[in-house]
């Protein structure tokens, strides 16, 4: 098996180096154009330029699809869950337990979020139909707002109808030319359109390194008028944190912004899951930029910054995400606002994803199986080192054990990083950890023989 993915690899790089077309140098596609008397411009445009199956994306994505097909894989991607996803789901009418949603604390689906969004979209409609700046105001927006600045304790927050259009929005307007992004090399892809959007200098340091981006301030700060610190409060793809109040240090003595990116963090991170601040109990207001997602705990859709008075006012009538986005519709905000209310009243909903999180960490070292730097709090990946190992094993996982569980390819991770993710919830049970692992000790060693 191990050397038919090998062969299978080297055709796939080899097919992608036939596929790669050189560019056509403009100075040779205007000598042809002045030397082709009768002709249009347009006749000359090469065809690879004008079809979208010739773009390089789509024959980047035909080359994956042809090797999955050769390995016998389905498309790990885009499977159809037909209810409530959470720790476990059903796809294709077949129940598996389930590590591929950011359910962490199980209130998607709850009756009472389920309610509190009925009742929205009874009271409000199904849509603002505007702007919030023109007449898409709600009560209930600025109630979620409240709610997410009292979580942080902070002036204020505003919500915006995407999470991904919250950072590139919020960097992409915060930012200009004369300005400094530095940001961690693992940072999410919203915070880099945001910087490159911007036009303001982007550099990056190395992951969760302060050393370097102590030695990054000290060589350019200077240089720049604004500049910003963006870092996340728990990396998705490998399960770790960052040494939050050294960056607070860092940002203090060379005066810049800090922006902590808590799309994963909040509702894991902490004893009542209020994020970053609280795990490291440490004053909110050190930090200038919180942002978050109400798509993973919050189980609503949308993202949010919350900090000072005057930089959420900036935002709520100048980033052109939240000016010239339509309002977040009321039944979404609504989830969100109730488990804000119910994270407060069921501390223990946070206190058993620890412990499962923790629990499948330790597990997974058992049986001897790289979890990289993770701390064991709601994300472990599980490292092998092949993407078409990681494909095979997600698809031998759920057709022939049901646990679904996605891979990670390259080039989302270096292929020396191609891995199995794994989001815990709440609601785990240990004989999902016990199962899961005990299945993929068995197709690893399978694979190595």
């Amino acid at each position: 098996m191990t050397a038919k993915r090998s062969d299978l690899k080297r055709q796939l790089l080899e097919q992608a180096r036939k596929r790669t077309t050189p560019r056509t140098a403009p100075h040779a596609m205007a000598n042809a154009a002045s030397s082709s008397p009768g002709n249009d411009s347009t006749s000359l445009v090469p065809e690879r330029f004008t079809r979208f199956d010739a773009h390089p994306g789509y024959q980047q994505l035909a080359m994956l699809r042809q090797g999955a097909e050769q390995l016998g894989l389905k498309d790990p991607f885009f499977k159809v869950h037909e209810g409530i996803a959470g720790a476990t789901s059903v796809i294709q009418g077949q129940p598996c337990i389930n590590f591929a949603s950011y359910n962490y604390l199980g209130y998607s689906g709850d009756p009472r979020v389920n309610q509190a969004a009925c009742e929205a979209v009874t009271r409000y409609g199904s849509s603002v139909s505007a702007s919030r700046v023109v007449s898409g105001e709600r009560p209930i927006h600025r109630e979620l707002e409240h709610a997410i600045a009292k979580a942080y304790q902070v002036d204020d927050a505003v919500a915006f109808v995407s999470g991904h259009a919250t950072n590139v929005s919020t960097l992409g307007y915060l930012l200009g030319p004369k300005d400094l992004v530095l940001h961690d090399e693992y940072i999410h892809n919203s915070s880099l359109v945001g910087a490159q959007l911007s036009g303001a200098k982007r550099m990056s340091f190395s992951h969760n390194d302060p050393d370097a981006l102590d030695a990054l301030l000290s060589r350019h700060r200077h240089q720049f008028e604004r500049v910003i610190v963006v870092i996340e409060g728990l990396y998705s793809m490998d399960g770790d944190i960052p040494d939050l109040p050294r960056f607070i240090e860092l940002k203090k003595r060379h005066q810049v912004w800090l922006m902590v990116d808590e799309a994963h963090s909040f509702g894991v991170m902490g004893d009542n899951g209020l994020g970053l601040h609280e795990y490291f109990a440490i004053d909110p207001r050190d930090v200038d930029i919180w942002m978050g997602t109400m798509s993973k705990t919050l189980s609503g859709c949308g993202g949010y910054i919350a900090g000072t008075k005057a930089l959420v006012e900036t935002l709520r009538y100048f980033a052109p995400g939240f000016l010239y986005s339509v309002g977040m519709p009321a039944q979404v905000a609504a989830p969100s606002l109730k488990v804000l209310a119910l994270m407060q009243q069921e501390p223990e909903r946070v206190e058993k994803l620890h412990s499962i999180s923790r629990y499948f960490l330790q597990q997974a070292k058992k049986h001897g199986m790289d979890t990289g730097h993770s701390i064991g709090a709601a994300v472990v990946p599980i490292i092998v080192g092949s993407s078409p190992l990681a494909a095979h094993l997600s698809h031998t996982l759920l057709e022939q054990y049901h646990i679904n569980v996605q891979p990670i390819l390259y080039p989302a991770v270096p292929e020396k990083s191609a891995r199995l993710r794994f989001f815990l919830a709440y609601d785990h049970t240990q004989a999902h950890i016990d199962q899961t692992l005990d299945a993929l000790a068995k197709l690893l060693a399978q694979a190595q023989s």
